[in-house]
């Protein structure tokens, strides 16, 4: 397919996804505020507007469809807390400016030129920039949707009953993998997706290491619970004990006790059954790392977790997904909001990578233990904000991609980063240890 008319069309299919998500939402629930960890659905929706009116309408030298609005929908003006209080378009005008500023996408799409000439437009690297902040933009909406109160959110298309069966093999697959020691390419120079703080691509060398075969489950988060592991000190950090008292945590993000040893989940207001062989999620970086110290394990650093996710030894060659270069499939990884759920952990072996790690890609982001640090030889593309700013201590990285990320904005190589302290994101871990 051309490559004007392939961009259109994913443009237009990320469109009708976004404004289906939210189809079922009333407006006094879009203008609302639902925590003050996140911004008004109805500010994220015209905020996604105005970000492709900057990059594909004003960068291709059309006119300013929505100037007017850019201090209302400045992510780094107006912190989330704030956001409600701003005079933002409602629902309908939100979406009327969405309308306007995809018009005026299409049309100078047609003429912008997509060569090297402009490193911006160069394959078409700004429109792919602009899809994946919709599809990001997408799963912090549902982050939203998932702290609604009751009623909470009802999706209009109803997802799958359920995680997938695990498969059954033979005998029991390890728990864990090895990882030969060795270097292997971080990164990507040549992914014409990749943001600027994936690149480049460089050499690192590891020492051997052992990860978890699948993502940390419901049952071993239980089985911490049970054991104490939110009252004893000994497996948190000094800042992760501090921040789990002042915060009273006593268990993931909307598990509710349901007499002595069962649990419920919160999912979208409606509690269910806590599937114990489901991926656990909405766990901050402090409980991760507590949790990987109780089990006599750590978090994996990135490094780690990429070679574990990427690298193919005996070839040495990467990888764009663990099972190689064909696009995520329903049988290779659970992405793209279809089940609004994780995935039963080990039901999805198709998609290993080639060390036999599983499910690293799609279900919960998995904290590692490293800090967002810039890849040597970083330069900020195309602008400052989108990673320079957050490079530093500050931030932990997060790796893999959860259930409800679009598979156009995941890969082997992409980076995702939160403060330790965070929960509302669907976020998991899977553990390793020194070999």
């Amino acid at each position: 397919m051309d490559l004007r008319a392939q961009l259109a069309d994913e443009l237009e299919a990320a469109r009708s996804q976004t404004l289906a998500l939210l189809h079922p939402v009333s407006d006094a629930a879009l203008t609302r505020q639902h925590s003050p960890l996140m911004s008004p659905l109805a500010w994220d929706l015209a905020h996604v507007g105005n970000y492709e009116d900057l990059w594909l309408v004003r960068a291709s030298g059309g006119d300013a469809v929505g100037a007017s609005y850019d201090h209302l929908y400045d992510a780094f003006r107006n912190s989330r807390e704030e956001r409600v209080r701003l005079p933002l378009l409602g629902p309908a005008g939100a979406r009327s400016y969405l309308a306007t500023v995809r018009g005026q996408t299409l049309e100078r799409l047609e003429h912008v030129e997509l060569g090297p000439d402009r490193p911006l437009f160069d394959e078409g690297f700004v429109y792919r920039m602009v899809l994946q902040h919709e599809h990001q933009h997408r799963e912090t909406m549902l982050a939203t949707l998932q702290l609604m109160d009751a009623p909470g959110y009802q999706p209009e298309v109803t997802p799958p009953p359920g995680g997938l069966a695990p498969t059954v093999g033979l005998r029991p697959a390890p728990s864990e993998v090895l990882v030969e020691g060795g270097p292997f390419v971080m990164g990507t120079t040549t992914d014409v997706s990749a943001y600027d703080n994936e690149r480049p691509g460089h050499v690192v060398d590891l020492p051997p290491f052992w990860i978890d075969r699948l993502p940390t489950t419901n049952r071993g988060w239980s089985e911490f619970i049970a054991a104490g592991g939110y009252r004893d000190a000994r497996w948190w950090s000094v800042e992760g004990w501090a921040w789990r008292c002042r915060a009273g945590l006593e268990h993931p993000g909307g598990w509710q006790r349901q007499g002595a040893d069962a649990w419920s989940v919160d999912r979208f207001g409606h509690h269910q059954d806590l599937v114990l062989d489901e991926p656990v999620q909405h766990v901050c970086w402090y409980e991760a790392d507590a949790y990987a110290r109780w089990r006599g394990q750590r978090l994996p650093t990135e490094a780690e977790w990429e070679k574990a996710a990427s690298w193919h030894g005996p070839s040495r060659t990467k990888r764009r997904y663990p099972w190689g270069a064909g696009a995520p499939t329903a049988e290779l990884a659970n992405l793209g909001q279809v089940r609004f759920g994780p995935a039963t952990a080990g039901c999805l072996p198709a998609g290993s990578s080639a060390w036999g790690c599983e499910q690293m890609l799609g279900d919960v982001w998995e904290w590692t233990s490293s800090d967002f640090l810039p890849h040597p030889g970083f330069a900020p593309f195309p602008y400052r904000e989108y990673s320079e700013v957050f490079l530093g201590s500050e931030y932990k990285v997060l790796r893999g991609g959860s259930w409800a990320t679009h598979p156009a904005a995941v890969r082997t190589t992409f980076r995702n980063w939160d403060f330790p302290i965070r929960r509302q994101i669907f976020a998991g871990l899977r553990c390793a240890r020194d070999a």
